[in-house]
């Protein structure tokens, strides 16, 4: 199997993870101001773990948002960076979609209501259903619809929207501090590739609901 790094800094976490020769090396970091700006040292580690360096990479994994601003322009941009320097193809999933994946993983459940925070009153809202992302939009918190409670929710938009999100939505059961992980990234890429969803090398780009000017910043 080819060398794999996966990264995510999309939300207030910001993880790495490297799969080699069977083993997989990992970090987490929750709770630290501008957690994404520390990406760069995870990176670092998890190379020295696996004694590998980026040039024996056959495969980067990443998010591309949507979540918070920095944090998506951090994650393309290290990626990109390293891409570019050497010749490195690259796949990325919704951040959406990663947590949907995860929920299902850890909670055992194929209906999962995915929201984070995207401020000004909007969350970033997904319907994870039957082991795919059925939905991806920005959403105001009471106009999400009618869910009812064999969904459960996660992500920050719960705990930021909690009362307007279970009075919309029906939905009682929901885990609000519930992040994206890189290990997960690199199992939910194995899932997708006998589905003709692999890497590319075409330059990777950011997700914006919101913002698609600044989609072309990137390019």
């Amino acid at each position: 199997m080819i060398n794999l790094l996966a990264i995510d800094t999309c939300t207030d976490a910001c993880s790495v993870s490297l799969h080699t020769q069977g083993e997989t090396f990992s970090r987490f970091v929750q709770g630290v101001e501008k957690s994404s700006g520390l990406i760069l040292s995870l990176c670092d580690e998890v190379f020295k773990a696996g004694q590998l360096s980026p040039s024996n990479l056959g495969g980067i994994i990443y998010t591309k948002g949507p979540g918070a601003f920095t944090g998506v322009r951090m994650c393309v941009s290290v990626v990109q960076g390293m891409s570019l320097a050497y010749d490195i193809p690259t796949i990325g999933f919704s951040t959406l979609e990663l947590l949907g994946f995860s929920a299902f993983k850890k909670y055992n459940t194929n209906k999962i209501a995915i929201a984070l925070d995207a401020r000004m009153n909007e969350v970033y809202w997904g319907i994870y259903q039957n082991q795919a992302l059925s939905k991806e939009c920005l959403q105001k918190p009471n106009n999400v619809g009618t869910l009812g409670k064999n969904f459960i929710g996660v992500g920050s938009g719960w705990g930021a929207y909690e009362n307007e999100l279970i009075q919309q939505t029906g939905i009682d059961t929901y885990i609000a501090d519930f992040y994206p992980k890189a290990e997960n990234l690199i199992a939910l890429y194995l899932t997708r590739v006998n589905k003709n969803i692999n890497f590319s090398n075409k330059l990777a780009l950011p997700t914006y609901l919101r913002n698609n000017v600044a989609h072309k910043s990137l390019k």
